[in-house]
């Protein structure tokens, strides 16, 4: 194993692609919120998009499906045909299963779908920002080192976060499992944690793949995130 390279610490750069300029807008402040982050352009079209990439060189894409000339489809399969590793993360409305399959193919690393809430994208950057220095020094990978290139796509485990134990873990997980869907508050009555210490659970369970969260309407104030076991 070698050293750590000078720019282990450095933050990732980030291309935004939408094409609708307030939701561009409003994911650059979310990326900015996240330590280890920083949004080095925005692109409205597929191909300013891969123009962009190539004159930036950024780390990670976040990119939408339904661009007004090119699929963000198409973009991910012309930076693969090209040679270009860039991490994905397709940030978009579309749910078809088709376009899914399609995204996975071409080594997106997340896929979230519109529209979500800070945590939704904070959880699936630092699950990138893992597998990304996973490999940074070393020669010859272990297997944990391969696991936590391979986390984004659900294949996998990632440490857990600060803070977080494998014993209340295990109990979150249980109570998840044990459920067709819960929320954070559910979660923490089953458990005995505070709803913020369930939710940090939860939203982990969701980097890794074992979780998938929806949010539910009805009434005043914000919606209600639901958990569900995969």
């Amino acid at each position: 194993m070698t050293a750590p390279g000078p720019d282990a610490a450095r933050d990732l750069r980030v291309l935004v692609v939408d094409d609708d300029f307030m939701v561009a807008s409003i994911h650059t402040r979310f990326v900015d919120r996240v330590d280890g982050f920083v949004v080095v352009g925005q692109a409205a079209t597929g191909e300013t998009a891969l123009a962009e990439v190539a004159r930036l060189e950024p780390d990670l894409v976040l990119l939408d499906v339904h661009l007004p000339d090119l699929s963000g489809i198409e973009v991910l399969r012309r930076l693969r045909a090209r040679g270009d590793d860039v991490g994905v993360v397709m940030v978009t409305a579309a749910r078809e299963a088709e376009t899914v399959r399609a995204a996975a193919a071409g080594g997106a690393a997340h896929y979230l779908v519109k529209p979500f809430e800070f945590d939704d994208l904070a959880t699936r950057l630092t699950a990138f920002r893992q597998a990304h220095g996973a490999l940074r020094g070393v020669d010859r990978a272990g297997q944990e080192e391969i696991d936590a290139v391979f986390a984004p796509l659900g294949r996998g485990r990632t440490a857990l976060p600060k803070g977080l134990s494998p014993e209340t873990a295990a109990a979150v997980l249980e109570a998840l499992r044990g459920s067709d869907e819960l929320s954070a508050a559910e979660a923490a009555d089953a458990v005995g944690v505070s709803r913020v210490s369930a939710r940090r659970y939860l939203e982990h369970f969701v980097a890794e793949g074992r979780a998938t969260v929806r949010l539910r309407y009805g009434g005043a104030g914000r919606p209600e995130r639901r958990y569900r076991p995969v």
